[in-house]
């Protein structure tokens, strides 16, 4: 059965959240337009056509490394490595687009003491779309690709933050959009919550931040309850 978060219908559970942590891309900003546009203008400098909708979706949910190798022939990923190497993201960022209500939830959950932390497969650019935001101080830990060994879908990077917020698996929720996502959770053992994307497999479907919002409003405790 599909649950799509409402105020009218809480599910038990979500009382005992503590944490949740955010994938970045599609969660926190809308950044298909900017991916799109800084992949294809690589390719354009290689003299390559743009990227096909199926190529689009994969940079969509994986690190850089793993998108270049995937729309760049293998002979000439040191090449495109190299025009990477020369851009400035911060031209790109006009284009990514913070989630609406996205802002007015992250206080609702910090005044309820909960825990806020990221994983992305973003690797060196996550810190310039906090800054941009003014996100920084709501979110620690910040796992992104570069920090761990293996990126998602491996369960590496929810490990960690469990790690440091030393809470059990069912005191967190991970936020997601991609299958890479969904896969993480359930490998983690944590409850998958899906973003505006019905077509995965989720313990709960969130169409907004302000649904969510009033969900959660519920049924987690106020500080010193």
């Amino acid at each position: 059965m599909r649950y799509v978060c409402s105020p009218l219908s809480v599910p038990a559970g979500l009382s005992a959240i503590r944490g949740i942590v955010f994938d970045c891309d599609g969660v926190l900003v809308d950044s298909r337009d900017a991916n799109r546009m800084y992949y294809n203008l690589i390719r354009e400098r290689m003299g390559l056509l743009s990227m096909t909708p199926e190529e689009e979706d994969y940079v969509h949910a994986h690190s850089v490394t793993l998108s270049l190798a995937r729309i760049i022939p293998a002979d000439r990923l040191e090449e495109a490595h190299a025009i990477r190497g020369h851009f400035d993201y911060r031209d790109i960022m006009p284009y990514v687009y913070l989630e609406p209500g996205l802002r007015e939830f992250l206080v609702f959950l910090r005044h309820k003491n909960v825990r806020l932390g990221i994983l992305t497969n973003r690797t060196t650019t996550m810190e310039l779309v906090l800054e941009t935001f003014d996100l920084s101080l709501f979110f620690s830990p910040v796992v992104t690709a570069g920090r761990i060994s293996h990126p998602k879908p491996c369960p590496e990077g929810l490990h960690r933050i469990l790690s440091a917020w030393e809470l059990s698996k069912s005191q967190v929720a991970y936020i997601g959009d991609t299958a890479l996502d969904e896969r993480a959770a359930r490998a983690a053992g944590v409850p998958f919550w899906a973003y505006k994307n019905p077509a995965l497999l989720a313990a709960m479907h969130i169409p907004d931040y302000d649904s969510l919002r009033q969900c959660l409003q519920k049924v987690l405790p106020d500080p010193g309850a």
